[in-house]
């Protein structure tokens, strides 16, 4: 009984406090996400934890998630890092951001042409975020601050 106590217990005190999950997603995989979204709004950041711009945004991302978990919103944090980095860095950024869901890890082979396949205009560079709702798409290869994600947000409603 004890033990089943503890298992219990941990299982909660894991999902609420300490355990992160980020999964690993290719460029198919999240083209078939959003296709069965088609009455919510995607807010795509790919980031790395090396790069600082990015680090730099993310709680700007956060905030403006809580501030619209009314609308049909979903925000997905895609890490460009290596999967070696994943335990070791990523999972330890996003603890102290506190994102819990919706994390990934970009699961491709080929850097360029995953980025062809984002948007033909990217170069690369970081962070890249790629907003899209019923079909439009607007794609920025810069960081953001929280009112100009905010502005962006409703330009595309």
């Amino acid at each position: 009984m004890r033990t089943l106590l503890l298992v219990f217990f941990l299982l909660i005190f894991c999902r609420t406090a300490l355990c992160q999950t980020v999964n690993l997603i290719t460029i198919d995989q999240l083209n078939q996400r959003i296709s069965k979204g088609l009455d919510t709004t995607f807010v795509i950041n790919f980031w790395a934890t090396w790069c600082s711009p990015c680090k730099k945004e993310l709680p700007y991302f956060i905030q403006f998630e809580n501030d619209y978990k009314k609308d049909k919103l979903k925000l997905l944090l895609i890490s460009v890092d290596f999967k070696s980095v994943i335990n070791s860095s990523v999972i330890p950024y996003l603890k102290k951001i506190k994102k819990r869901d919706d994390l990934f890890l970009l699961d491709e082979k080929s850097e360029q042409e995953y980025i062809d396949r984002v948007d033909k205009n990217w170069s690369g560079a970081l962070p890249a975020t790629l907003f899209i709702k019923a079909g439009n798409r607007k794609f920025f290869e810069n960081d953001f601050t929280y009112l100009q994600l905010v502005t962006e947000y409703k330009n595309i409603q």
